[in-house]
């Protein structure tokens, strides 16, 4: 049987590339300019890269583009995206708090003029509610200043940041909460998740809008 030796001086039995350090045969003895691996970039004086394993030979492996869902979770994950609410008084949710006869549904009057409210959500719970000195509440998302939505309780609801997303959990308020036009109630002190561009109706006529966004 042939025996081939390896510029390295193995003994080798395949004549192409040496059994032990896998060095061309036949090739010049290597420089001290190391190829790099096309796998991990780490120098390489062989066919196999000595850090990874990679076989140079081979094609180099194409990476995988990521998928969006995959981008916005480790985007997500790195605490990049910032939460906002957006306060609006909502005609179409007023109405159907009138068509139902909910709880103080004959004490609100829907607003003349109710400018749009940005709120930028700091930290990791976010109390919406009315302020209230006595009590002690200074709620984030105040739905206390004028012109005010008589139906929103002074402690009506929380919503919750963490890595895993935002969740909003009613505190027990009297006319409830609902999301994105349903009509049925979310469950009191239940935690509810909620994705960017989910609508929060609460009282007789407020819709907050969370979105996520990058800075």
């Amino acid at each position: 049987m042939a025996i081939a030796t390896c510029p390295d001086g193995h003994q080798s039995v395949a004549m192409d590339y040496c059994d032990v350090c896998g060095s061309p045969i036949g090739a010049p003895a290597p420089t001290t300019a190391a190829a790099l691996c096309p796998s991990c970039g780490s120098p390489s004086t062989g066919r196999f890269c000595e850090v990874c394993g990679a076989d140079s030979a081979l094609p180099t492996p194409v990476p995988r583009a990521a998928a969006p869902t995959e981008i916005a979770t480790a985007v997500s994950a790195a605490g990049v995206l910032t939460w906002v609410a957006t306060i609006t008084a909502d005609r179409e949710f007023y109405d159907r708090v009138q068509a139902r006869k909910g709880p103080d549904a004959d004490q609100v009057e829907f607003p003349a003029f109710y400018p749009e409210r940005r709120i930028t959500l700091r930290g990791t719970d976010i109390l919406i509610g009315k302020h209230s000195v006595s009590q002690g509440l200074q709620p984030a998302i105040d739905l206390g200043i004028a012109p005010i939505d008589a139906g929103v309780s002074r402690a009506h609801a929380i919503l919750r940041i963490a890595e895993s997303g935002i969740t909003i959990t009613d505190l027990g308020s009297t006319n409830g909460t609902s999301l994105n036009g349903s009509e049925e109630l979310i469950p009191a002190e239940v935690p509810v998740p909620l994705r960017s561009g989910d609508r929060i109706h609460l009282g007789g006529w407020t819709t907050i809008i969370v979105t996520a966004e990058s800075p």
